[in-house]
């Protein structure tokens, strides 16, 4: 199993298993068809409130982090992180997100939860 995270617009790779989306909105200037998106679980992304919060600057990362941490408590994004996590478990899995900093966004937060499941 690998896990791995990725700009969804980098084009896909062979290797790139089941590509899911991980952001609420859909990015801008990406076709859904070129995505080439298997799954898109709304309810794992960062609450509107969180995103906003973190993209206005009033936060820093590590803190962000675990707010997001809290949120995925909630039954349903914990019952998807479950999903995302049994998908890991079958092969290789790419959490695609927009973020113009991946390693600072909330596909990372995942991409640790992932890799100590």
């Amino acid at each position: 199993m690998t896990v791995r995270v990725r700009r969804v617009y980098d084009p896909p790779e062979p290797d790139d298993g089941v590509r899911v989306l991980v952001d609420r909105l859909w990015p801008r200037g990406v076709a859904k068809d070129a995505a080439h998106v298997d799954e898109w679980p709304k309810g794992l992304t960062p609450s509107t409130e969180l995103r906003r919060w973190y993209h206005a600057g009033e936060g820093s990362y590590e803190e962000f982090a675990e707010r997001y941490e809290a949120e995925l408590a909630d039954p349903e994004a914990a019952g998807l992180l479950d999903h995302v996590r049994e998908l890991a478990r079958r092969g290789d899995v790419t959490l695609l997100t927009a973020s113009k900093s991946p390693a600072e966004s909330h596909a990372s937060v995942l991409l640790r939860l992932l890799d100590g499941s």
